[in-house]
């Protein structure tokens, strides 16, 4: 198998494009694509200071690493979920990356911060775990942003993790979530950091082939919570079809945001959002989701 760029042999197949590529010219294709998603969407420019979003795996890690081959000033913020052995090992592998390339990380640690784990908060709520967790983690993510000067956070999701998530909004047409899909979450006028997606165009395994060329050793369990997860299901549907129809994944998705607007337009901000009286970020009524939920794990019980 030869690259079809130069002709040199290939490392990596990619049936989606009809193509092979060898190491070097994978990777110029890589950050390439990802130069384009920040382009196309107007993620940042490069004298903005972008908060990366790093987990442990190998999506964010390889985020971190594209961005600061393509010269962009981040900084990285880990949230440890105080999901014992599992947190350890993934706040470690961030800790390493950061280390061995001198860059600024941020930690923040549940555990520390409130004396439960997310799974002990999630089950003195009755909420499910990964909706506790995805309701603190955004706020984290907009808070520590905001306190730190970071106007834009970008998080490691990729072509399979959107497609998936367009499947199941689809599949329940839940339409305010499909006005919502996007690589690119508004900054509502200042009163959010922006997040985005700059992998957006690349799938899973086309992550997973540049930390291995890149020698970026990450976390390879998926999160404990997660057991279960439709998402799982959706992504497996999707990949039988990408396996019958090569490149199906980034026609659907990408499909999708050509024709949002005229399907599913954007609705405009809520006229009532206020700031939430008790952490002060923007919220509809007088306190948010997230200090509701903190506030209820946390309460002595009488």
């Amino acid at each position: 198998m030869k690259c079809r760029r130069c002709k040199g042999p290939a490392v990596i197949k990619m049936p989606r494009h009809n193509t092979a590529f060898c190491d070097s010219c994978f990777q110029d294709y890589l950050l390439k694509q990802v130069t384009k998603a920040i382009s196309a969407g107007k993620m940042f420019q490069k004298e903005v200071p972008v908060l990366v979003a790093v987990s442990g795996g190998k999506d964010s890690l390889a985020l971190w690493d594209i961005l600061i081959k393509l010269g962009y000033k981040t900084a990285g913020l880990h949230l440890n979920l105080g999901i014992g052995a599992y947190s350890q090992i993934s706040q470690e592998m961030v800790e390493n990356f950061a280390r061995a390339r001198g860059l600024e990380l941020i930690i923040h640690q549940y555990q520390e911060a409130y004396g439960l784990g997310v799974v002990q908060i999630a089950k003195e709520t009755a909420r499910p775990a990964c909706s506790a967790c995805g309701t603190m983690k955004r706020h984290h993510f907009n808070r520590i942003a905001i306190e730190k000067g970071f106007p834009v956070v970008a998080t490691g999701h990729n072509l399979d993790d959107e497609a998936a998530r367009l499947l199941g909004n689809l599949l329940k047409w839940q339409v305010p979530y499909l006005q919502k899909q996007s690589p690119v979450l508004s900054d509502e006028g200042g009163k959010w950091a922006k997040k985005v997606k700059p992998l957006y165009r690349l799938p899973e395994r086309e992550i997973a082939a540049y930390t291995i060329l890149n020698r970026i050793d990450y976390i390879v369990e998926e999160c404990p919570m997660s057991k279960g997860a439709k998402m799982f299901t959706y992504k497996e549907t999707l990949n039988q079809l990408e396996k019958a129809s090569p490149g199906a994944k980034h026609q659907f998705y990408l499909g999708f945001l050509k024709q949002k607007e005229a399907s599913f337009p954007t609705p405009p901000p809520p006229e009532n959002e206020d700031a939430c009286h008790t952490c002060g970020q923007p919220c509809q009524g007088e306190r948010c989701g997230y200090c509701r939920l903190i506030e209820r794990a946390t309460a002595v019980p009488t």
